[in-house]
């Protein structure tokens, strides 16, 4: 007879079989669009497992599939927001490099200040308008337009027709449509 820890193993094991057959090919299409490097893509489709395995309740509410992507896009955030700060710290050695005369000026872009906070407003806005949508429109809509995730791909991921998954693009883009009109 087998103990119970054991049995709760095999489980665990069986259910993270499961989700990486579910999950592996999605989560690495959705890391391989943002990151160039393959194997930082399977790094990252790889911590998602770990992390969902870590706190498989977690999801509270939430379809296995949006907890899922919620990891990843979480995962992807912090990796940006590690690599931002790599990039200021090699633009604030730019900068000194620039000063003590090591190589000219001109050979580094200046970034046009308006053009930043344009590109910034921008994005809070289009972030803002995708807010507006429901959770699954928006997920949907972000697995189409920025993912370019078949309409059959995301169907089968969230158990819908692709007639829905049809309706829930148009839905989102008539919505950022309609909202950026109003700007």
């Amino acid at each position: 007879m087998q103990s119970r820890p054991q049995e709760a193993d095999e489980e665990a094991e069986e259910k993270a079989a499961k989700l990486a057959q579910m999950f592996r090919a999605p989560l690495l299409a959705y890391f391989s669009k943002r990151i160039r490097s393959r194997s930082e893509a399977e790094d990252l489709t790889q911590e998602v497992f770990v992390r969902l395995l870590r706190h498989p309740d977690r999801h509270q509410g939430e379809t296995v599939e949006a907890y899922v992507f919620t990891i990843a896009a979480n995962l992807l955030r912090d990796r940006m927001k590690s690599a931002s700060a790599a990039h200021e710290r090699l633009s604030y050695n730019v900068d000194q490099m620039a000063e003590s005369g090591y190589f000219p000026t001109a050979l580094v872009e200046d970034r046009d200040p308006e053009r930043v906070l344009v590109g910034r407003e921008t994005i809070e806005d289009v972030l803002g308008a995708l807010a507006e949508l429901g959770e699954r429109t928006r997920d949907v809509f972000i697995l189409a337009r920025l993912e370019n995730l078949q309409h059959r791909e995301i169907a089968e991921l969230f158990g819908v027709s692709v007639s829905s998954v049809e309706k829930m693009v148009m839905k989102a883009m008539a919505h950022l449509g309609a909202r950026f009109l109003e700007l």
